[in-house]
């Protein structure tokens, strides 16, 4: 699938940084490849963080921009969640 900017919310920020919550149908391996965000690319900033939720696992990770061209962004690889419940 591709990015869809409805999935992505600001939740906080300041000069240093912003948390975004993105929800989407894709897994991880597809969010964190190269040029994903790239419609995003006028909002994001380097060292911004994203939770990303894929809503078809389900699953949850983070993950940080490490570059942005202006045109091109890339994020990490993601960090999982834990989402275990064994009560």
């Amino acid at each position: 699938m591709a990015y869809a900017a409805s999935g992505l919310t600001r939740l906080a920020g300041a000069s240093n940084g912003n948390l975004w919550f993105y929800t989407t149908a894709d897994a991880i391996a597809a969010v964190n490849s190269e040029g994903y965000f790239n419609t995003a690319a006028n909002m994001l900033n380097v060292r911004d963080v994203i939770m990303v939720a894929d809503t078809n696992t389900p699953t949850t990770s983070f993950v940080s921009v490490l570059s942005n061209t202006g045109s091109v962004v890339d994020v990490s690889n993601g960090t999982a969640i834990a989402e275990t419940d064994s009560d």
